[in-house]
């Protein structure tokens, strides 16, 4: 049999403690911390409201930024040029269609869209193929030299383009390439290998190891493990850098402006709009050029705007594993 304690032998226990309900003796959070009127809650509560405020304000103020030149450069394609130098900033009286087809048929930015099309196509795949086969590679193999092979991958991301441009030049003339679709291909898909293995290797290693072990087990060939079985699983990461690299190669001036010197019809779109706004001289087309930079934009932001949970899911992938 257990001796039951009396609550008055109790140290720091009084009588009327003792003769209140249970409850009433529970003793409180020291110094008054943590209820539910405490001081120090209600001041975190108001600073978190504060930088909450603050944040979304910041965010709010880069959105505009960055979508008021585009919606502007947008409005201003169908002006006609005494409405944008007249009032910049409203909306066109009338709709002016007749803008986009001068600057498609005209300005031959038709030809330029086909061209970049076909380039920037070709090269996004030939990218995100050899850049996932040696991402994987490199993610999943254990071999003498990996390590060195990843951070010279690596090391190509810090290396400046324009450094390469004289001789890459005299190479592609050496090699009959200039002003060739296949050529450039070649240089875009070199341009952008070294950041997609950066970026896969990461994302390849999170996947589950037990996967291809279980599809190895099972038959399965190193080809068919990749093919069948990693590569759909690397799906967020794939269009994740599919769209940086597409941004980067629909957006390259500098690389076909000193590849492309000869032939005028393989020019590249972001050299049609260099070439349109100069072609100008003092008549400015104004009209005519902004539709042909709204012409530009157009796939990026219809890129962005269908890809956009998967390149939020693609970036934060790693992180959440």
């Amino acid at each position: 049999m257990s001796a039951q304690t009396d609550p008055a032998d109790l140290p720091g226990v009084t009588k009327e403690q003792e003769s209140a309900p249970a409850a009433s003796r529970v003793p409180g959070p020291r110094g008054g911390q943590g209820g539910p009127g405490g001081t120090p809650s209600a001041g975190r509560s108001s600073e978190g409201k504060v930088l909450n405020v603050f944040s979304h304000g910041v965010l709010v103020i880069w959105g505009l930024l960055v979508t008021m030149p585009l919606l502007w450069a947008v409005v201003s394609s169908f002006k006609d040029d005494s409405e944008i130098f007249g009032s910049p900033w409203g909306l066109p009286s009338v709709l002016h269609f007749d803008n986009w087809s001068r600057a498609w048929d005209k300005a031959n930015m038709g030809q330029y869209f086909l061209n970049s099309l076909i380039v920037v196509g070709g090269s996004l795949i030939g990218t995100m193929l050899l850049g996932a086969m040696a991402a994987y590679v490199l993610a999943r193999f254990d071999f003498p030299g990996n390590r060195f092979l990843y951070f010279l991958f690596v090391g190509g991301m810090g290396f400046p383009v324009i450094l390469a441009l004289v001789p890459l030049f005299f190479v592609m003339k050496n090699m009959a390439l200039l002003d060739t679709y296949h050529g450039l291909i070649l240089v875009y898909i070199a341009y952008s290998l070294p950041f997609t293995v950066f970026f896969l290797s990461g994302f390849f290693k999170t996947l589950p190891t037990s996967v291809a072990e279980a599809a190895l087990i099972d038959g399965a060939s190193h080809t068919r493990t990749f093919f069948q079985v990693m590569l759909p699983m690397a799906k967020p990461g794939l269009i994740s850098v599919g769209i940086f690299n597409f941004l980067g190669q629909w957006n390259q001036y500098l690389l076909p402006t000193v590849l492309n010197v000869g032939d005028p019809d393989k020019k590249m779109l972001t050299q049609g709009l260099v070439a349109l706004a100069v072609s100008q001289g003092y008549k400015g087309d104004w009209s005519g050029l902004f539709a042909g930079l709204t012409i530009a934009m157009l796939p990026v932001l219809a890129a962005y705007i269908i890809f956009q949970r998967q390149v939020v899911a693609g970036l934060t992938a790693g992180a959440l594993k």
